[in-house]
């Protein structure tokens, strides 16, 4: 298969998108965590709602650009009320890990993204962007 016919497959550019924001996501909540809210108690919660900002903003974006076209606002309703499902399971596992646990928090943050990564993904695709027909 080549790499143009790869790019052309829609479950590779929704995995590409969906992988990219992880990642950034990951690493904004790491940046406010580590250095902005370092002191702050419960600081790594506001990482969290300030990770999820960008995420929201940023994946809606390249979603909308590389993988789907249609109903802007239709979408993007849709779109944020899945990730308001991940950010509710997100907010309440977050401080059990950290505080019942004693996990720290990028690494709670790390195995957190694993099931919303997994919830958000077919949200995404089963919800947010799904066409009549599918």
């Amino acid at each position: 298969m080549s790499f143009l016919r790869l790019l052309r497959d829609q479950r590779v550019r929704f995995l590409a998108v969906g992988a990219t924001n992880t990642a950034v996501g990951y690493l904004v909540f790491s940046f406010f965590t580590l250095w902005v809210f370092a002191d702050v108690y419960l600081g790594y919660l506001i990482s969290l709602a300030l990770s999820y900002v960008v995420g929201i903003t940023l994946a809606f974006v390249l979603y909308r650009r590389f993988v789907v076209h249609g109903h802007v606002l239709r979408d993007f309703a849709r779109f944020v009320s899945v990730y308001l499902v991940a950010i509710g399971i997100n907010a309440a596992a977050l401080p059990l890990l950290v505080e019942v646990v004693l996990v720290p928090p990028l690494l709670a943050q790390l195995f957190i993204l694993l099931v919303t990564t997994l919830l958000s993904f077919f949200g995404h695709k089963k919800f947010s962007f799904r066409r009549s027909g599918e």
